[in-house]
């Protein structure tokens, strides 16, 4: 995997912070357990089930490979784009009823805009669903921009998506916060050279975020929160 090849050798814990990417599903709102109802009665409707090692093994995965993993997982012979096509159709249903921002996700917004920080989404997400998450949720005005899988080269776990987060911020990925809830992101994240903080949920909890900076049980963390407030004065 090719890493970003900044002078990261100032220690992360250290390093000013002069723009803030955030993953979406799962960090930002709680996308993850609407996939997993959504999952799970598609794949009783074809004989399976969306089990936890399953979920696993694709969560993080740009939406085309995340796909043909269950469907080769599963043995099925659906079409990946059609499979793709069918969740986001039934997540399109239940998500004005259902979709709720991740504690913490308002309060960090609000800390982040305070500062005069940039702030993105970087989501392996569809264009479509993740425009239509954050428009559901009134959040769209509040970034810059949002980037997808398909607009960078290779998907998370490759730093790709994160290097170009940077680069339209206008800054140096070492001074880059990167907020995840995935193992892959995580990867995608130190990959790229930037400050990256992995929130896992209970979706991801047991897994080992070896190579992230910092660890928080949610956005809510107080020391999250202290650290954007003081090392955003330090940029």
């Amino acid at each position: 995997m090719a890493t970003n090849p900044v002078d990261t050798t100032q220690n992360p814990q250290e390093r000013a912070i002069r723009a803030v990417a955030f993953d979406l599903d799962g960090l930002m709102f709680n996308t993850e357990d609407l996939y997993d109802e959504v999952l799970d009665e598609m794949l009783q409707a074809r004989g399976h089930r969306f089990t936890r090692e399953l979920k696993l093994s694709v969560m993080g995965l740009p939406s085309l490979k995340a796909a043909n993993g269950i469907i080769q997982w599963c043995g099925l012979s659906d079409d990946p784009a059609e499979l793709i096509d069918e969740a986001h159709h039934l997540l399109a249903e239940i998500l004005p009823g259902r979709l709720q921002p991740m504690p913490g996700l308002l309060d960090l917004l609000e800390i982040i805009e305070t500062a005069g920080l940039p702030k993105s989404v970087a989501t392996s997400s569809s264009p479509v669903f993740a425009e239509r998450a954050l428009t559901t949720a009134g959040l769209r005005q509040r970034f810059e921009f949002v980037l997808t899988a398909e607009d960078v080269k290779q998907g998370k776990p490759y730093p790709d998506i994160y290097l170009e987060s940077a680069r339209r911020h206008g800054v140096l990925p070492a001074h880059m916060l990167v907020l995840e809830d995935s193992l892959i992101g995580s990867r995608a994240g130190a990959a790229a050279g930037a400050i990256t903080v992995a929130i896992p949920t209970h979706h991801s909890v047991e897994q080992v975020y070896e190579s992230v900076d910092f660890r928080f049980e949610s956005l809510a963390h107080p020391q999250l929160q202290s650290m954007l407030k003081r090392r955003c004065l330090e940029r």
